[in-house]
C-alpha cells in the first residue's frame, strides 16, 4: 500500500472511532507527516452522523483522456500557429515596409497553413464538443488530472508566448525599430495567445 493510501486509511479508521480532526492532525504531525499531506488526507473524508466516514471525490488519471486531451492540445496549437502564419503573410501584403524591401512568402507556405487549418479545425471543434458533452454528462470528469495537466501546459505556453512577444516589442521600441508592420504582427501573436489563454483560464479553478 502506498504511503498516501496508508495515511488515508488511518484517517478513515480514526474518524470511524470518533476521533476529531484536530486530534488526528496532532497525531499525524507528531508521527512526522507534513501539513499538506495531513490536510489532503483529512479533507478526503466527510463525517456524517450515523454513517461511517464518507470518501470525498478525488482527482483521477485516465489513458483514454490523455489521448483525447493530447489531441485537443495539439489541434489548438496547430490552429494558433497557422493562424499566426497566415496573419503575418496578410500583414506583409497590407503594410509594406520600404526599409525591409519587398517581403515575399511562398504560395506553398500559405497553402500549407490553409491545408493544416482545414485538417485541424474540424478535429478541434469535434474534440471540444466531446469534452464539453463529457463534462455536462459527468461533473466528475472535471476532476481529471490529465485535463488539468494539459490545461496547465497550455496556459504555460500561452503565457511564455505573450511575455516573449511583449519583451520583443519593448526591445524594438527601445531600438527605434517599432514599425507599423512589426506592431501589427506583435498584436496578432498577442491576440492569438490571449484567446488560447481565455479558452483554458477556467480549467484550473474547477
Amino acid at each position: 500500500m502506498k504511503p498516501a493510501d496508508q495515511l488515508s486509511e488511518f484517517v478513515r479508521h480514526a474518524m470511524a472511532q470518533g476521533g476529531n480532526r484536530d486530534q488526528i492532525a496532532r497525531a499525524l504531525t507528531h508521527a512526522g507527516w507534513s501539513e499538506p499531506e495531513i490536510d489532503e488526507a483529512i479533507h478526503g473524508w466527510e463525517v456524517s452522523p450515523g454513517l461511517p466516514p464518507v470518501p470525498r471525490p478525488r482527482p483521477y488519471a485516465s489513458a483514454q483522456e490523455a489521448l483525447l486531451y493530447g489531441l485537443l492540445f495539439l489541434s489548438l496549437g496547430m490552429i494558433g500557429w497557422h493562424v499566426c502564419d497566415l496573419g503575418m503573410a496578410l500583414i506583409d501584403r497590407l503594410i509594406p515596409d520600404p526599409a525591409e524591401g519587398y517581403s515575399y512568402r511562398s504560395g506553398s507556405s500559405a497553402r500549407w497553413s490553409i491545408a493544416s487549418l482545414i485538417a485541424f479545425a474540424p478535429v478541434f471543434l469535434l474534440l471540444n464538443r466531446k469534452v464539453a458533452g463529457m463534462s455536462r454528462g459527468d461533473a466528475g470528469r472535471r476532476r481529471s488530472l490529465v485535463r488539468k495537466w494539459f490545461a496547465s501546459l497550455t496556459l504555460l505556453v500561452a503565457s511564455l508566448v505573450f511575455l516573449g512577444d511583449g519583451i520583443y516589442v519593448i526591445y524594438a521600441l527601445l531600438n527605434g525599430e517599432l514599425t507599423a508592420r512589426f506592431a501589427a504582427k506583435a498584436a496578432l501573436v498577442a491576440g492569438v495567445a490571449g484567446l488560447v489563454f481565455a479558452y483554458y483560464r477556467g480549467e484550473l479553478n474547477d
